[in-house]
């Protein structure tokens, strides 16, 4: 199962959670036989416990001693010792044999309590004759081997009883009192109770606690490592797997692996001890019983199989199912604003709902069924509680057990039918977190496609430490997306030179943004090389490659924080001034002096409360307060006025007059100046020059210039 191997890091708080529930377990199964003992000693004997007195008279010593084997007469003659008032009292020797002495004296005890009833037999005659010498020791052996069988055919189990009544005789006989002796017993075993009660719920709260500890940091180990493995993602990963089922993977996944570690820790491993332990105790209490439970455990069995091919079906499917509602809920969100003046809200009201109906209806199923389970659980215990009455009032009129022996065995029934019975509920839901941990794995065991090159060979040393501009070479590249059969960029050959500005444009789709993904390395190329000054992009770590570069993407993005956090995201100690100087260029110092606050407003998440003017702005000051040597401009000023625009691009060439500038525009006012202009169409080079040269030589070019400038702000230059 895969949830266990989530355990490896854990195997002491495992093994001590084993132990924890071993002791909670001895005191869970010890507290039905002291109960046993409380009725069957404590109550029916006085609190007598044992056939061998600890004190005896002179006559039921001698009988006793009379009525012994030759070696069982000498052990029996060691453990007692003679008082001055002429008793016999148990001395520490006999203390330590008190079992082999109960074996010992309970029949001969019982002979001498029941002597008046058979007739022709005078014990204190046969003591006297055998003091004398007239009768042997096998005679007197063989006299109560007689009177046994004139007593009846007697059980073990009632021989021992009358032995605790022959005891308490002598007691009485001795002038004890019997309340007393039963109110220390019954104090001793109810101490004794409450300790072991104690111990258990001190070693219960433990095992919560290591449990719980336990399972979080599985779940804090799995969300470090979903997120480590997704941020190593490319677009391609992300988009196979869905951000939505991230986010679950993430979130509800992770949860559900969590609490049913904490459930295996604390009962699954608990309830097989706890049935072993209750089998143990069951054998010892009485096994002629022991096909009652053997009945119930094969019932429950079958309950649970039946249960688990009903339901399971659907645990696999309810997981992405949680999906597709997230899914739903997060495009709703997201595109609120769109769906308000479409006017689209009862069908997205419609859609969501089909979603959450969906789910609603596969977990309503999966409850009903879980329904059943436990009143059938309950049918079945208090079956079993009959049926063990029933047939245990039999086995007490015939003196097979006692009262206490069969409350015991009810009590240890339970506790195994509920070991069982946990099991069974655990096994309900392993299966779905099962799922969630398979989901889980799957995001793990998902290799990037972009991945770092070994470090023996990385060469990241020949990009470290240069300054100026890098010159970036597209040679024969070609690109593809995942298993597509059509090419978006096909034998693309052009570089950027330091200290130029290189322009891209081109209609629609024909792979204008996909050119600076392949820079940035978001994915890699599918023939063909890119290089930064000689270098493969393949050959560097993706660290040391996009520390080269300031990239500006076409949907500018901005984290909850503030203006000053966003601005000097790629380093959170970054001097104000620089932070200042890198809004200045962008020209938002503007808008950003017009807060109160300054740097330090608010920016919400996604940059929800700034236009999209000013949002592109700030992400293109993020990208210039980097010490990058090459800048990419993913249509970066589309949400830009013409004079803001221009504005920009005269701080570009005056600040960043040796570094690389690379920008994909859909405006020619945009590009008219750049150093090189590289046009696409289809995903191929139609045409690279100046403004003047594609105005001549390429005709897309020029369709698109004329579509958006009037001759005059061709010729004139800037369109601003």
């Amino acid at each position: 199962m895969r949830i266990v191997r989530y355990l490896k890091n854990s195997k002491i708080a495992v093994v001590l959670i084993v132990c924890l529930l071993i002791v909670q377990a001895f005191t869970d199964l010890a507290l039905p036989n002291y109960t046993s003992q409380i009725v069957d000693v404590g109550i029916q004997q006085s609190g007598v416990e044992h056939a061998a007195t600890e004190e005896m008279t002179a006559r039921t010593h001698d009988l006793v001693a009379m009525m012994l084997p030759e070696g069982d007469e000498k052990t029996f003659d060691a453990a007692y010792a003679k008082t001055d008032q002429g008793t016999y009292k148990l001395n520490a020797q006999g203390e330590k044999e008190q079992a082999e002495l109960d074996r010992m004296v309970s029949l001969p005890l019982v002979a001498i309590h029941y002597s008046h009833q058979v007739p022709d037999l005078d014990l204190d005659q046969a003591l006297q004759a055998y003091q004398a010498g007239a009768v042997q020791k096998q005679q007197i052996l063989d006299m109560l081997d007689k009177a046994k069988e004139q007593m009846g055919d007697m059980g073990d189990s009632i021989v021992d009883q009358q032995a605790i009544s022959a005891a308490r005789a002598e007691y009485e006989q001795l002038g004890y009192n019997l309340s007393d002796i039963q109110m220390r017993y019954l104090v001793r075993i109810g101490l004794t109770m409450l300790g072991l009660a104690a111990l258990g719920m001190a070693v219960a709260i433990l095992v919560g606690f290591l449990a719980s500890r336990t399972a979080a940091k599985v779940g804090a180990t799995l969300r470090a490592k979903l997120f480590r493995r997704v941020v190593s993602f490319s677009d391609a990963e992300v988009q196979s797997f869905s951000a939505a089922s991230l986010i679950t993977r993430g979130t509800n996944d992770v949860q559900l692996i969590q609490m049913v570690t904490v459930m295996l820790l604390r009962m699954v491993l608990y309830s097989p001890i706890l049935a072993i332990g209750g089998i143990i105790m069951v054998s010892r209490t009485n096994l002629a019983m022991s096909w009652i439970i053997v009945l119930a455990v094969v019932v429950i069995g079958i309950l649970i199989v039946v249960l688990m091919k009903v339901a399971m079906p659907k645990f696999k499917i309810m997981q992405k199912l949680i999906d597709r509602v997230n899914l739903v809920s997060r495009e709703m969100l997201t595109g609120l604003p769109v769906i308000r003046a479409f006017d689209r809200q009862p069908f997205e009201e419609q859609r969501f709902d089909e979603a959450s109906t969906r789910l609603m209806k596969t977990q309503l199923f999966t409850n009903r069924v879980m329904t059943f389970m436990m009143p059938l659980m309950m049918l079945i215990m208090n079956g079993v509680s009959v049926l063990i009455v029933w047939v245990g009032g039999g086995y007490i009129d015939n003196g097979t057990i006692q009262t206490g022996d069969l409350i015991a065995f009810i009590t240890y029934a339970m506790v195994i039918i509920m070991s069982f019975l946990m099991i069974g509920m655990i096994s309900i839901m392993l299966p779905r977190a099962d799922v969630a941990a398979q989901r889980v794995n799957e995001v793990l065991e998902k290799q990037p496609t972009i991945c770092d090159p070994a470090p023996e060979t990385a060469r990241d040393a020949e990009l470290a430490g240069r300054t100026g501009g890098a010159r970036i070479v597209f040679d024969d590249v070609s690109f593809k997306y995942g298993d597509s059969k059509e090419c978006v960029l096909e034998n693309l050959d052009f570089a950027c030179e330091p200290g130029q500005t290189t322009a891209i444009i081109g209609s629609t789709g024909s792979g204008k943004s996909t050119v600076v993904k392949l820079i940035e390395r978001f994915y890699d190329v599918t023939c063909g090389s890119i290089t930064v000054d000689g270098v493969d992009v393949r050959d560097v770590s993706q660290e040391a490659l996009r520390a080269q570069l300031g990239y500006v993407p076409q949907k500018a993005f901005l984290f909850s924080g503030t203006i000053q956090s966003n601005i000097a995201y790629s380093d959170e100690g970054m001097p104000e001034e620089r932070v200042e100087l890198a809004a200045q260029v962008a020209q938002a110092s503007d808008f950003i002096a017009s807060k109160p606050e300054g740097l330090d407003a608010e920016v919400s998440q996604g940059g929800t409360n700034v236009s999209g003017g000013q949002r592109q702005r700030l992400a293109i000051a993020r990208a210039l307060a980097t010490e990058a040597r090459a800048y990419l401009f993913d249509d970066s000023f589309s949400a830009l006025d013409y004079k803001t625009d221009a504005a920009l691009r005269q701080e570009l060439h005056t600040r960043l007059g040796g570094k690389t500038v690379v920008i994909v525009a859909q405006r020619i006012s945009t590009i008219l100046h750049a150093d090189k202009i590289v046009v696409l169409d289809d995903g191929r080079i139609v045409g690279q020059g100046t403004h003047g040269e594609l105005m001549e030589s390429c005709e897309e070019y020029r369709e698109i210039a004329m579509s958006q400038l009037s001759a005059e702000e061709l010729n004139g230059g800037d369109a601003a």
